[in-house]
């Protein structure tokens, strides 16, 4: 199977590793030669960490994103979330959208942006199908060296109406992935959506005086900032509830994929859980406001989440302040757009059309 990974950031230097051990044939592309030239130098992608060292090699690396998807089996999106909507317009520019795209991962709406940008266009959407969480926990040290300290244990993937060929080739790719019912199961399981925003609101004062310098899951995770992390939760739970899924706490989400430890006590709280697990430990804080955690936790996670629980008719007061506050920290001019009922093509729907397109093409 020939893979095309989009993005040589964290998550996708992890795949590259990761898959070419698997014996996939991969091509990278990245929009900026920038990432590319150290691995140029070096052959590949040199990695340590839970996957073993040694230095995967692809076979093409390329800022052209119609040489990487030639003959491709299938698009594998290892990109930061604010780019789902940029490579979707990208593709369905020049009309590829036979071959299937698996978004690793689609963080909240990933596969409705997705969709939707070939829609505008009046194009049909290649296959596609998203996995709830990046499938890696990961870091670039340097240029050139990624360590995976995480590989996920089990990973939820689900595909939009006709996206078979993307399922089965996300299921080829990473055996651990488990079939959800629809992608508004695998966006209400975001991770992230949950993990990062309250200890980047309560963090921010940190933040902005250490650059960073504190571990965020430990140091930056106190009992209080996790109780906080829990009522958020269970607004997510309540969510997903209106839509028929009956999914697990962040507690048991984490442990299943293996960020919280197989024998962490449920009773020690969550807080102490994410705490002692061994593949975050180490991770340090946002270095700025404009980190990833605020940028797109936030706008790709938190403000989803706020337009499928209008959608559900679901009151979510601290998602609600969380982002408000994520709003007063960026300042007016800095705010990204965001991932917008709108941008994901579902403005207007009732609940019950909502499901009928994810699951059916169609309304209800």
């Amino acid at each position: 199977m020939i893979v095309a990974v989009l993005g040589a950031g964290n998550g996708g230097a992890a795949a590259l590793a990761d898959l070419v051990q698997k014996g996939f044939r991969v091509r990278l592309w990245n929009r900026s030669d920038k990432a590319l030239r150290p691995l140029r130098r070096a052959g590949g992608i040199q990695y340590n960490g839970v996957l073993g060292e040694g230095l995967a090699e692809p076979e093409r690396m390329t800022t052209d994103l119609a040489a990487a998807i030639e003959d491709a089996d299938v698009i594998l999106s290892c990109l930061p979330t604010p780019a789902h909507g940029r490579i979707a317009a990208a593709l369905a520019g020049f009309g590829a959208n036979a071959v299937p795209v698996v978004l690793n991962p689609g963080h909240t709406g990933g596969a409705l942006e997705f969709a939707a940008a070939f829609n505008r266009r009046n194009l049909p959407p290649p296959p596609t199908a998203e996995f709830s969480t990046l499938t890696y926990v990961a870091r670039k040290p340097r240029p050139g060296m990624v360590s995976i300290t995480g590989a996920a244990k089990q990973v939820r993937v689900a595909a939009m109406p006709g996206g078979e060929a993307a399922l089965s080739a996300a299921k080829a790719l990473y055996p651990a992935a488990q079939t959800a019912t629809d992608v508004i199961a695998t966006g209400l399981a975001n991770v992230n959506m949950v993990l990062h925003p309250p200890g980047a609101i309560l963090g921010a004062a940190w933040v902005e005086s250490c650059r960073g310098d504190f571990t965020f899951y430990v140091q930056g995770l106190p009992d209080g900032v996790g109780r906080i992390m829990v009522a958020l939760d269970q607004e997510r739970l309540a969510v997903a509830r209106r839509y028929g899924h009956d999914l697990p706490d962040l507690f048991a989400e984490m442990q299943s994929i293996g960020t919280i430890e197989s024998d962490a006590d449920p009773s020690a709280g969550l807080a102490a859980a994410v705490r002692a697990g061994e593949a975050n430990s180490r991770i340090k804080a946002p270095d700025s406001l404009a980190h990833r955690y605020y940028r797109e936790d936030f706008w790709y996670g938190i403000k989803p989440f706020l337009a499928l629980a209008r959608i559900a008719g679901t009151e979510v007061p601290v998602a609600a302040s969380l982002m408000k506050l994520a709003e007063v920290l960026a300042g007016g001019a800095a705010m990204p757009e965001g991932r917008s009922a709108a941008a994901m093509g579902i403005d207007g729907l009732g609940k019950d059309e909502l499901l009928g397109w994810v699951r059916f093409g169609a309304a209800e």
